[in-house]
């Protein structure tokens, strides 16, 4: 099984992910983009996309691009996320890359986009920090 249907198959057990609409769009060794549709529900009082969703979506995005190098038997040991701007569009990108990777520990990065009327504008960024853990 490749990297995008391990991802994709991943992503639809999740049951959130679910709910989100996320999508996995691109999954290559090390680097993982995923989208998520903007609708109501994932607004905060102001119409901009809730901060636990960003978050949501750069754990998810980091996460997912670890896996292509480790397998899907981690944890998030740490993030943190920048609200760069409003987060305000039609449809979110998440683009994650690996920065090192290790036998027990991956770091890696991701930026979040809005898209709206066509353009991507970034929003937020963050960083986690992942265990490799094992399975009994």
């Amino acid at each position: 099984m490749n990297s995008i249907e391990m991802l994709r198959k991943i992503n639809a057990m999740a049951e959130f992910n679910r709910w989100c609409g996320i999508e996995v769009t691109v999954a290559e060794p090390g680097a993982v983009e995923i989208q998520m549709p903007w609708r109501a529900e994932v607004g905060q009082y102001s119409g901009f996309l809730h901060a636990g969703l960003i978050g949501t979506l750069i754990d998810t995005a980091c996460g997912f691009a670890a896996a292509t190098v480790a397998g899907p038997n981690l944890l998030a040991a740490n993030f943190s996320v920048n609200c760069l701007r409003p987060a305000l569009g039609q449809k979110f990108i998440a683009r994650a890359r690996v920065v090192k990777p290790g036998k027990m520990q991956i770091f890696t990065s991701c930026d979040l986009f809005a898209v709206d009327a066509g353009e991507a504008k970034l929003v937020a960024n963050g960083q986690t920090l992942l265990t490799v853990v094992s399975t009994p």
